[in-house]
């Protein structure tokens, strides 16, 4: 009985220290970009400020907004830039129990998934908001006036970038399910009519309710999802060995 608690009580003690270990990574990064963080919101506002009327601007409807809204944008800056740390501490911890040819497809998998999520992220603002935020700021009726509160942008633009970096993973979980030899590539082609559905629903589903960010969404999920059907072709299969 004691020793098989003794593996338990070590993959615990491991895994709590690689969360201590992430934790302190992200609280380093958000302390070192506190003093930017103004410069962060702004810098996340340009894409609206660029469509606002002349005469709007951006408004805090809560006393705390001012001081609330850039911090809790800092933390998430901070996560977002450490999650190549955070895949490593995960990777770190998992790494025992796969089998060497696991070992070699996964780290690279992580590498791509990692640069996949902001590439996603680099699309939504630099593509996909520009083309939002002019649309929502001309469909504004006549008489009213386009202040957004700086909060209510903060939650909006975050959720769209988080579904975003996800929908850019679609390669990899293309690629995961034909390794793992849950699926095949002529199995998942065969269903690509099903797959493109899927897209405009996780589009629907993921995004606001306008027609411009859910197409956006939904298009690149296809083209990636072809993406990893052509991957897929060049990576070795699975064969089990030995640990």
């Amino acid at each position: 009985m004691a020793d098989n608690q003794l593996p338990l009580m070590s993959h615990l003690l491991e895994l709590r220290d690689r969360l201590l270990h992430s934790i302190l990574a992200v609280l380093l990064i958000a302390v070192c970009l506190i003093p930017f963080s103004n410069d962060l919101y702004h810098f996340l506002a340009i894409p609206l400020l660029q469509h606002l009327p002349e005469s709007s601007t951006m408004i805090a409807t809560e006393v705390a907004s001012p001081f609330l809204a850039p911090f809790k944008l800092t933390l998430s800056t901070a996560i977002l830039l450490a999650i190549p740390f955070l895949l490593y501490q995960l990777w770190a911890f998992v790494a025992p129990g796969l089998y060497d040819n696991e070992r070699k497809i996964v780290y690279p998998l992580m590498i791509a998934s990692t640069i996949l999520f902001f590439l996603g992220l680099t699309f939504a603002y630099f593509i996909v908001f520009p083309l939002i935020f002019e649309f929502l700021t001309q469909a504004a009726p006549e008489g009213v006036a386009v202040m957004t509160d700086i909060s209510s942008y903060l939650n909006f633009v975050l959720k769209l970038l988080f579904a975003f970096g996800l929908a850019f993973e679609v390669p990899i979980a293309t690629l995961l399910l034909i390794w793992t030899g849950m699926s095949t590539i002529e199995s998942l082609s065969e269903k690509r009519p099903y797959i493109i559905v899927g897209a405009f629903i996780i589009g629907m589903l993921l995004t606001p309710p306008d027609i411009i960010s859910q197409t956006l969404l939904a298009v690149p999920v296809w083209l990636l999802f072809e993406l990893g059907l052509i991957c897929a072709r060049f990576i070795p299969k699975k064969v089990e060995d030995k640990p």
